[in-house]
């Protein structure tokens, strides 16, 4: 048995996914060494080829069709033989110090059910995604509502992104994302591993909504580094653009599945917590907003 299993899906970033590797081979291993895991979620680039060619030490799971991210994942892990799983993206760089050190403080606190590191885009600024609470009615309306930008700093506007915690600082949060996420393999069992009712895009809230259910922490590590291009697979991202991009049927896809995953969490963990008038408002105000997102793919 290993000390760390990475799982990679991918779908259409040969270069991304190349670099990514690349970046896996150069990086501090844990004493019990790693395996690396690439789910190919029906590439038409030549990732495939090129993992086959370029790293014969990577375990290749090739699908026939699209399975989506949660799917793939669930794949990876049923030949991962590791103590611990990270769930790592394809448009990722990791750094000399990003698999050892969070290794070793999952190692050190028990009660720790997933950690993550530091993201940030090539432009140096951090990922807020991989740092958030959880997208209760009211955090959610803030956030939308362009409050939380207006009121960065305060905790009662602010608590989609939580921008005015401490950065530097180990501490623990709410969600973070699937780009980056360092877990134990038994509590991935324990917890059913992620729910393949998502396509793309909210299924790694839910999984952090169910570790916390499941009474753990989960841990923001800033101490290393790891470069994310985003949403390079989706070409839903202004931060890829430049890098990537897919085709419309492709973006108005993950669009419209970034919108059923809003309602899908939103059904899940707060419907019957929530009066009906508030689920009301809610369910209205993700369709309109999905409106506009595949109205905008749809157009470009």
């Amino acid at each position: 048995m290993t000390d760390l299993s990475i799982i990679i899906v991918n779908y259409n970033t040969k270069q991304l996914l190349d670099d990514c590797l690349r970046s896996l081979v150069e990086a501090d291993k844990p004493l019990g060494g790693i395996e690396v895991i690439v789910v190919d979620n029906a590439s038409s680039d030549g990732s495939q080829a090129m993992v086959a060619e370029k790293y014969p030490d990577v375990t290749l799971i090739a699908s026939e069709t699209n399975l989506g991210f949660s799917a793939g994942n669930n794949r990876g892990t049923a030949v991962a033989q590791g103590r611990y799983f990270l769930f790592l993206n394809s448009d990722t760089r990791v750094s000399q110090e990003s698999l050892l050190q969070p290794v070793r403080y999952l190692q050190e606190h028990a009660d720790v059910g997933a950690v993550t590191v530091h993201l940030v885009y090539p432009n140096g600024q951090r990922d807020p995604d991989n740092h958030r609470g959880f997208p209760t009615p009211w955090a959610s309306l803030c956030h939308f509502s362009g409050l939380g930008r207006l009121f960065p700093d305060n905790p009662r506007f602010n608590q989609y992104f939580q921008a005015y915690r401490d950065f530097s600082q180990t501490h623990e949060i709410d969600v973070i994302a699937g780009s980056f996420m360092m877990m134990p393999a038994a509590l991935f069992q324990q917890l059913g591993g992620w729910d393949e009712t998502y396509f793309f895009y909210g299924e790694d809230i839910d999984f952090c909504y169910r570790i916390h259910q499941a009474g753990y922490k989960i841990i923001y590590y800033p101490h290393v580094e790891v470069l994310h291009y985003k949403g390079a697979s989706s070409g839903l991202r202004k931060e890829s653009a430049h890098i990537a991009k897919p085709p419309k049927e492709t973006r108005v896809r993950v669009a419209r599945e970034s919108v059923r995953a809003m309602k899908l969490f939103y059904q899940k963990f707060y419907q019957q917590k929530y009066p009906r008038w508030v689920t009301a408002l809610v369910l209205s105000g993700i369709q309109l907003r999905g409106w506009f997102r595949v109205l905008k793919h749809r157009l470009t």
